[in-house]
């Protein structure tokens, strides 16, 4: 199922647990709540209990919906990676793209196809401006 883009800045908040529910939930939605518990007991330890917290606090800033015991995310996976990453970049490195790519790669041996592949996003970001 295809989500329409919403853009970062109206993307909530995701925290590292509830991304940890989140990357089940794109897996196997739309799925029941039910369902979720089961999967949350059995991957990631959780009382049914905490899991209905979980998709409650998500429900409230927008983040999935439920209908009729059905859970379907309202964010995708890239949207909240994305808003992730600016708020990183934000926060670390003052907005600065090439400081946060810098850091990003010092320590990180690249390979020549992921050089080529970020040639390849930069020559189609200048497109587009």
């Amino acid at each position: 199922m295809q989500k329409e883009a919403t853009g970062n800045m109206s993307t909530p908040k995701v925290f590292d647990s509830e991304y940890k529910f989140c990357l089940l939930l794109w897996e196997n939605e739309p799925i029941k709540s039910t369902e979720m518990a089961r999967l949350c007991d059995e991957k990631l330890g959780w009382k049914k209990a905490t899991t209905y917290t979980v998709i409650k606090r998500l429900a409230e800033r927008g983040v999935l919906k439920s209908e009729n015991a059905v859970l379907t995310s309202l964010v995708t996976k890239e949207e909240v990676q994305a808003a992730e990453l600016d708020e990183v970049v934000e926060k670390t490195f003052e907005g600065n793209i090439p400081q946060f790519i810098a850091a990003f790669t010092r320590n990180r041996k690249m390979s020549a196809e992921e050089i080529a592949e970020l040639r390849k996003m930069i020559d189609e970001f200048e497109e587009e401006s």
